[in-house]
């Protein structure tokens, strides 16, 4: 499989079966901190579900022609939150693990900047790729064949403003 396409559907559904296997494990965690851009509309709802409070670690390493080409990734300075302190027990989600390198290198992350905060750290994302180099605690799908997969959202990549406005008439 070369190529993993995902309706809105799709997506929805799978962060739906991730947060219940999240639940099913029993794990009690106290903060949920999403990757960005892949991992936020997962650590949205995530803590809606969860009621738990978010934070967000901006991470960039995709970029190039139509972002596929994997640079050195870049963190933001500060990890964005609206809760005084970062909770002990710390959901890491993103969208998938491709290399893993995001992930391990997120987690080394939030250990150098909260380490002497943080009692446990577990990741959660959608999709698994053999190709990783870290297996997350929770994921949905577990892909053997290494597959790009096209999210629905990415379409809004390819469109800007004056593409909208003109596919709304306005």
């Amino acid at each position: 499989m070369l190529d993993l396409y995902v309706s809105w559907e799709e997506y929805h559904q799978n962060i739906e079966t991730l947060a219940v296997k999240i639940y099913q494990s029993g794990w009690d965690f106290n903060q949920i901190v999403c990757l960005a851009k892949g991992g936020v509309r997962v650590g949205d709802i995530l803590c809606r579900l969860y009621k738990r409070p978010l934070a967000i670690l901006s991470a960039t390493s995709y970029g190039g022609e139509e972002n596929r080409i994997r640079g050195e990734i870049t963190f933001s300075k500060h990890l964005s939150m609206t809760t005084p302190s970062l909770g002990e027990r710390v959901l890491l989600v993103d969208d998938l693990v491709d290399s893993g390198i995001s992930l391990l290198k997120a987690i080394d992350w939030l250990k150098e900047h909260y380490g002497d905060k943080i009692a446990e750290i577990r990741t959660a994302v959608i999709w698994y790729k053999a190709s990783s180099a870290i297996a997350p605690d929770y994921y949905v799908d577990y892909l053997l064949d290494n597959p790009w997969i096209h999210q629905p959202f990415e379409e809004y990549e390819q469109i800007t403003p004056a593409g909208l406005a003109s596919r709304y008439g306005k």
